[in-house]
């Protein structure tokens, strides 16, 4: 039926028996039937039309549910599903809709809201989960939104929820098996992530899609606010088929909140504690029409608890989106972080703070198109990384002394006199030196910037098939300027990635992913990068005792490229600074190579007792080689038969360091109500250093030694083989026990961890020039027990009270030997919210 259809002339009856009223009322009967054809006609031409699959948790269809189409809390159309699941409604309405499917034995699901316009056809599918159940959908995994029961991989969800009223991310990354996080001090201290045993820089970290470390790797997770977080995904393992260089152990997803209500929201919090802490934020947020809008800002400060440590963070953030049409839309993000906090250093090792202050400007943005078409979806993203730090010591610190030495004495500032202790039993007293032969006022600066250019397209050929394709580009630059050592370096490089994956399941019971990528590198070439995940479930969830069976196994290797500060130290750049390009051309010296990952896992993931208690166990295997690794000149030379004494070097940086981890992790949660919730966590990691010619004693008696504790080898700043990588606990956990009401809300958290290896670092740093201050290496930094405790109270619908207790039990090691952390802190405050719905 066309648009320009009309209705055909009546003709009039010339039979006999034709009657004047006859001939009437076939007319009037004939008009009335143009009538509705045409008035249905303008309603389908004029109607938004969406479409799409109601599935269960694994994938399989759901006949008979039933589908609402939800606008301003009204139903503007409704359908049912037929046999294959499919379902199709239509509505005169037009702007923000969301989908509600509800089916029996199933927890209804509510999508995300969308825009559909009067002409467009939408597809949204929509996945129930079996009561008692929450929906959890994972998009780091594969690229591709996908229902947790049906993933192979390790992955952690923390919810927006939990995020509500803290400070920043730190504690809730505690709250993943196989995750060790380590801050160097107390708020604003540098914090790393360790996940499986991998090193703290072989995490790619993503914000609202843009990658987010600095070129190499290394992000400091302590001057992240918890403020514009929707929530975040933690995946454990390598993923450089889908992200490149650095998801060579994890890759963690920070993704910012969409405004969804017709009317503008509002809120407000407000909080102050202890130790001068506190914090103000804002957010506005609402939807119209084809637009969507998110805003926030907040500023937190605190003074520590030791001199001269003060920290501020302030946060800018925006995400809107517009709907071309309901298939097509833009998207703009922008994050803004700016922090300050003082520089004490090791205050445990020298009894006074440092002067000193160190300075972040953080910049993710990005511009989003996507294109959803019936079975095909098309993405591209252009983001930038402006990550710039200034480091600056005001003036000196502890008393000026002469230090001897074989080339005469030279002045240089110590601490007080301590006594260190080790958590292995072990002590050393004595003064140590801040920063030999440094002069007062001095600095630093660094940059980190990356431009990049992502398209991904991915097409579904059947309900269990899906392809995908991508390509990256990026072009990062890095600078580090020290004008005291007249050290002014500066790099670029430009790096493409290329990507294939293919995933899908064999009859809703068995689901994998498989893919590769090619990486060509500025700095170390072309690198290949496969991955594969297999997921059975044996037993289909159900409401019986052991009913929800999934075994899940994956492996995949990883790259990293080196940091900024690896490439200007290594063995090539070094000489090549030198004009040693002679020794480059005969001993075959290449640039630093990418450092390399692989591993494989296995686990099982079992219900019982109809989902109130769901277990989660695996075990995994990583072999991480071709890592960083110092060797001096001695070394070079005996070991290498690399002579560089006509280049002046002392050492340099190499890919000389390899080491594995290998452990189980477990985790149980028990929801015997509605409105309790019990988590805990355990995981076990065995990790051994295998070569190092930085600390192999057998190799080239490099190790230290401390002269009153003769004997035993020391590695004062890389681990010794044989031992274990340097902050690194192999016993961790974690437990939450949660209470939630309408009205009242309590939680009790809890983080462990048991000693690990590490060093003071304080080689040649007594008041001689000597080692008496290190320490031996094994279990070095103390366990810790970090217990915290949260609540909130309901007190209108506008205003809740909430109130936060941290580190309850007052410990002081839950960071590395020397930096003590922050001991019992509260804080209490207010959220107010306007507007909405």
């Amino acid at each position: 039926m066309h648009a320009s259809m009309t209705c055909p002339r009546t003709r009039p009856w010339t039979g006999p028996e034709t009657s004047l009223a006859a001939r009437s009322l076939r007319r009037i009967a004939t008009r009335l039937f143009c009538a509705v054809a045409l008035a249905s006609f303008a309603v389908s031409a004029h109607a938004v039309i969406v479409r799409g699959t109601i599935t269960d948790p694994l994938g399989a269809a759901v006949p008979g549910a039933r589908v609402l189409l939800i606008q301003n809390k009204q139903t503007a159309g409704s359908a049912v599903s037929g046999a294959d699941g499919s379902f199709e409604i239509r509505s005169t309405a037009s702007g923000r809709f969301v989908l509600l499917g509800s089916a029996s034995t199933f927890t209804a699901g509510l999508g995300q809201s969308f825009y559909g316009g009067r002409t467009d056809v939408v597809t949204h599918n929509v996945s129930l989960e079996i009561a008692s159940v929450t929906a959890q959908v994972t998009v780091t995994a594969t690229g591709i939104p996908t229902p947790i029961a049906q993933a192979s991989s390790a992955i952690s969800l923390v919810p927006f929820s939990a995020l509500g009223t803290r400070v920043g991310v730190i504690d809730d990354l505690r709250q993943s098996p196989g995750v060790n996080v380590v801050q160097v001090g107390q708020y604003g201290g540098v914090s790393s992530l360790f996940v499986r045993g991998g090193n703290s820089d072989a995490n790619k970290v993503m914000i609202d899609g843009i990658t987010s470390e600095d070129v190499g790797g290394r992000f400091d997770f302590g001057t992240v606010s918890s403020t514009a977080q929707d929530g975040l995904e933690l995946y454990r393992g390598p993923n450089s088929v889908l992200y490149g260089s650095d998801a060579g152990a994890s890759v963690v997803n920070l993704t910012m909140p969409r405004g969804a209500t017709p009317k503008p929201v509002l809120n407000y919090s407000g909080d102050a504690g202890n130790f001068h802490t506190y914090r103000n934020e804002v957010t506005l947020s609402g939807a119209h029409a084809r637009l969507d809008y998110y805003g926030a800002f907040s500023r937190f400060d605190s003074s520590n608890s030791i001199p001269l440590d003060r920290f501020h963070v302030s946060t800018s953030a925006a995400n809107l989106g517009y709907n071309i049409t309901g298939n097509t839309s833009l998207r703009f993000t922008i994050r803004d972080g700016v922090s300050g906090t003082g520089v004490p250093n090791a205050h445990g090792f020298y009894g006074v703070s440092a002067d000193g202050r160190q300075s972040d400007q953080d910049l993710y943005s990005g511009a989003t198109i996507e294109n959803r078409n019936n079975n095909w979806h098309n993405l591209v993203r252009y983001g930038i990384a402006r990550k710039r730090e200034q480091l600056a010591q005001f003036q000196a610190p502890g008393e000026l002394l002469m230090v001897p030495s074989s080339f005469g004495s030279y002045p240089d500032y110590y601490g007080n006199e301590v006594t260190l202790r080790g958590a292995n039993g072990y002590s050393a007293t004595g003064r140590a030196s801040f920063l030999a032969g440094t002069t007062f006022p001095t600095g630093n600066d660094q940059s980190s910037l990356r431009d990049e250019l992502y398209f991904q397209s991915d097409y579904t050929f059947t309900p269990h098939l899906i392809g995908l394709f991508g390509f990256r580009y990026e072009n990062e630059r890095g600078s580090f300027n020290n004008p005291a050592s007249f050290q002014f370096e500066k790099i670029k490089r430009t790096n493409f990635q290329y990507t294939l994956q293919f995933q899908g399941d064999f009859f809703n019971r068995v689901f994998y992913s498989m893919g590769g990528a090619i990486e060509r590198n500025n700095l170390y070439g072309t690198a290949g990068t496969p991955r594969f995940g297999l997921a059975w479930v044996p037993v289909r969830p159900g409401s019986g005792l052991l009913q929800g069976t999934k075994l899940r196994a994956n492996a995949a290797t990883g790259v990293q490229e080196p940091s900024l500060s690896t490439q200007f130290t290594s063995l090539y750049q070094q000489l090549s600074d030198a004009g040693a390009t002679d020794l480059i051309a005969a001993y075959h010296v290449q640039p630093v190579q990418a450092l390399r990952s692989r591993t494989f896992d296995l686990g099982i993931d079992q219900n019982i007792f109809g989902h109130a208690l769901i277990l989660k166990a695996g075990y995994f295997h990583n072999q991480f080689s071709h890592q960083i690794d110092y060797v001096d000149t001695g070394t070079l030379l005996n070991v290498f038969n690399i002579d560089t004494s006509t280049a002046q070097l002392f050492g340099a940086l190499l890919n000389t360091l390899a080491y594995r981890a290998q452990g189980f992790e477990g985790e149980l949660q028990f929801a015997p109500t509605n409105r309790i919730l019990l988590r805990g966590g355990y995981t076990y990691l065995a990790s051994l250093v295998e070569q190092s010619f930085s600390t192999d004693a057998a190799a080239n008696g490099t190790s230290a030694e401390n002269p009153n504790l003769p004997g035993v080898p020391i590695g004062s700043s890389y681990p010794l083989v044989g031992q274990r990588p340097f902050r690194r606990p192999p016993q961790t956990g974690f437990f939450a026990a949660q209470y939630t009401s309408p009205k009242f809300s309590a939680a009790l958290k809890g983080a462990f961890a048991s000693r690990s290896d590490d060093s003071t670092f304080l080689s040649f740093a007594d008041e001689t020039g000597g080692n008496t201050l290190l320490l031996p290496n094994r279990n070095l930094d103390f366990g810790y027990a970090k217990l915290d405790a949260y609540g909130t109270f309901a007190a209108t619908r506008h205003i809740t009270a909430f109130a936060e207790l941290g580190n309850l039990l007052s410990q002081q090691h839950i960071g590395p030997i020397g930096f003590p952390s922050l001991p019992f802190t509260f804080r209490t405050g207010l959220k107010v919210r306007l507007g909405g719905d």
